[in-house]
């Protein structure tokens, strides 16, 4: 790691659920441990579930996310779960942005040929179609015929940005993308789904990404535990099998400070916690906090 430029965090992300009645059984599986990739390291991780799980496990998906999955038989009207991990992130190398697939025409990175067969998946539309008639229209500026790709990223990005206003709690992990571009609001998770929808209804391979943005505290303020959050963006695949990702909740292009979890097609891949529970429970209650917090263990490397 570059120690001058690269960043280090503990990552504390909790859940808590509330039950109206006793759960006798449940079963949950999450993406809650940040990826290894060539600018990201996961140094440590542990999950911590209470009641204490009968049943515990990790596996690999197909795109290489690490999921967990526990299986809780202890009588609870409380579950909670929560991960921690340390995690080094490097900057992005320095001309990705600059120099490639980044700065030619952004047609020439639609995968073909056997450099983009993997690849191809990631152009598709889901089951319930999202590459609407409404989002062509709405991605076509920013498609200009021969326009460098950052170019074309950079301005989806920024477009997304002014057009929808964020608000927590305005749609659900359900909510279509057709949904979003006609109420022009919504939060990270469908400002990534809309930007993918776009490039890929131009041909383009995208991925959704799911992890977490560290947010530092304004000057003269201390940090606060637990107001950071999950956070979620667009990857466009090039052909020098790179990715060049996108935030356009926050119109950039992502950095040192984002930590990616997992990556998938689309958030149902990637979801930091689902399950299924056994109970006569009405009613259920979910916090969830997550902590991004600079980490400064003294981690060295050779």
């Amino acid at each position: 790691m570059n120690l001058e430029t690269g960043r280090s965090y503990r990552i504390t992300h909790r859940t808590d659920y509330r039950y109206s009645d006793v759960v006798t059984s449940s079963y949950g599986r999450g993406f809650l441990t940040p990826r290894d990739s060539p600018v990201q390291r996961c140094l440590s991780y542990t999950v911590d579930i209470d009641p204490a799980p009968a049943d515990q496990s990790t596996s690999r998906d197909a795109y290489g996310n690490i999921s967990s999955y526990f299986h809780v038989t202890h009588p609870h009207r409380e579950l909670t779960v929560i991960s921690s991990s340390v995690v080094e992130v490097d900057p992005p190398p320095a001309d990705l942005y600059r120099s490639g697939s980044a700065v030619a025409p952004w047609e020439i990175a639609r995968p073909a040929g056997s450099a983009g067969a993997l690849a191809v998946e990631f152009t598709l539309d889901l089951e319930f179609p999202e590459i609407t008639d409404a989002v062509r229209e709405y991605a076509a500026p920013s498609f200009v015929p021969g326009r460098p790709l950052i170019e074309v990223l950079n301005d989806l990005n920024h477009r997304i940005f002014d057009d929808f206003t964020y608000r927590s709690g305005s749609t659900t992990v359900s909510t279509l993308v057709s949904e979003v571009l006609a109420a022009r609001e919504g939060v990270c998770q469908d400002f990534a789904r809309l930007a993918i929808a776009c490039l890929r209804a131009n041909g383009l391979a995208a991925s959704y990404v799911s992890g977490y943005l560290a947010t530092d505290p304004p000057p003269g303020k201390e940090r606060m535990f637990g107001v950071d959050a999950t956070h979620a963006w667009a990857a466009v695949w090039t052909p020098q099998n790179q990715w060049l990702a996108l935030d356009p909740t926050n119109d950039q292009m992502i950095d040192e400070r984002y930590i990616v979890v997992g990556w998938g097609r689309d958030y149902a891949d990637v979801p930091p916690l689902r399950g299924i529970i056994y109970t006569d429970s009405e009613s259920s209650v979910i916090d969830v906090s997550v902590d991004v917090a600079p980490f400064e263990g003294g981690i060295l490397h050779a």
